[in-house]
């Protein structure tokens, strides 16, 4: 199978929307997902690639990079890496980890980081054999949603 891997684009938003559902993403509409890559894609700080075989979308994988409070550098993140399941072990997944890799690297990036669900095994195994360590025990992750931003007054805290 000859693979390319490429910035996603806006009329690939059908394919990814598919790729996400694979996951146990839906999404609500090609349009909303063609306006998220544009918007990644308009983002010096992240990136969207997807990897594909002739007309087949094989898989995609978005990067963002963030710069460290308390210290010089910054540390990338993969937010999202889906490979079609049928295209699984035949190296996709790999190379669009390359490619964020290198995407991180190059914007000065000191250390990657993913998040995979506890049930994604599989996937547990594929980062280890990247060369992933595994956090857990050693941090933990909190999340809370946060109101939309017109239903917020948008006021920073007064200073004391």
């Amino acid at each position: 199978m000859v693979m390319r891997i490429r910035a996603a684009r806006g009329s690939d938003a059908s394919a990814v929307n598919e790729l996400l559902g694979q996951l146990g993403y839906p999404q609500d509409g090609r349009a909303a997902t063609a306006r998220r890559i544009r918007t990644w894609a308009a983002d010096p700080s992240g990136a969207v690639y997807v990897a594909e075989a002739g007309d087949d979308l094989l898989g995609v994988i978005a990067v963002h990079v963030c710069p460290f409070f308390e210290r010089d550098g910054s540390w990338g993140r993969i937010v999202a890496l889906v490979v079609s399941d049928r295209a699984r072990g035949c190296g996709v997944g790999s190379h669009l980890v390359a490619a964020a890799e290198s995407f991180a690297v190059t914007r000065g990036c000191l250390r990657m980081e993913v998040t995979s669900g506890d049930r994604r095994r599989a996937a547990h195994e594929f980062y280890r054999s990247r060369g992933y360590a595994g956090q857990a025990g050693e941090s933990s992750r909190f999340l809370r949603d946060l109101p939309r931003a017109d239903d917020h007054p948008g006021r920073l805290p007064e200073e004391h």
